[in-house]
């Protein structure tokens, strides 16, 4: 396919979420798997040579346009928006759910020493948590885990992307 680059770099300016490789594939056809990834490793590589005002990220498990980090206060001047902040209570929260879930709000209270459920109903409005059913216990309570906006808000392609404890713990030193 002679416009497969095209199509690719069209279908991802297009879309408002990342792009997988297979969502990619089921939308052109014709394209191999692997003509796909090279596709997007070269746009990549044209976006981040350019150093123009995006550049072609893998986020969320695909792949997005995003405004260069180093640009986005021009955008925020623009849109005349206030960075969004999450409180040191979300953030805390937000992190014991990141890195224990599938976790109930018990545990999450036990952890963090205080009752979350405000909190918690903010990243659910926020929509970087969501529920993922019920635990089979007696009470049954709701289990909570992060979900694509969170890896697309902190800029990770996957969980496995989130720093360890010995990380942390250098940042701090």
């Amino acid at each position: 396919m002679e416009d497969l680059k095209a199509i690719i770099e069209t279908l991802l300016f297009a879309s408002d979420v990342p792009l997988g490789v297979d969502r990619i594939r089921d939308i052109v056809g014709e394209a191999e798997r692997a003509d796909i990834v090279r596709v997007l490793a070269d746009l990549r590589q044209e976006y981040g040579e350019r150093r123009g005002g995006f550049e072609l990220c893998e986020v969320a498990s695909g792949w997005q346009f995003r405004t260069r980090p180093d640009l986005s206060p021009w955008i925020k001047k623009m849109k005349g928006l206030k960075p969004s902040m999450l409180s040191p209570a979300a953030l805390e929260t937000l992190a014991v759910i990141a890195y224990r879930q599938p976790v109930v709000k018990a545990d999450i209270d036990r952890v963090r020493g205080v009752d979350v459920s405000g909190t918690l109903r903010g990243l659910l409005d926020k929509k970087l948590v969501r529920m993922l059913g019920r635990k089979d216990v007696p009470g049954k309570p709701i289990m909570y885990g992060t979900t694509r906006k969170f890896l697309e808000v902190f800029n990770l392609k996957d969980l496995s992307e989130l720093p360890t404890l010995r990380e942390l713990k250098e940042l701090q030193e």
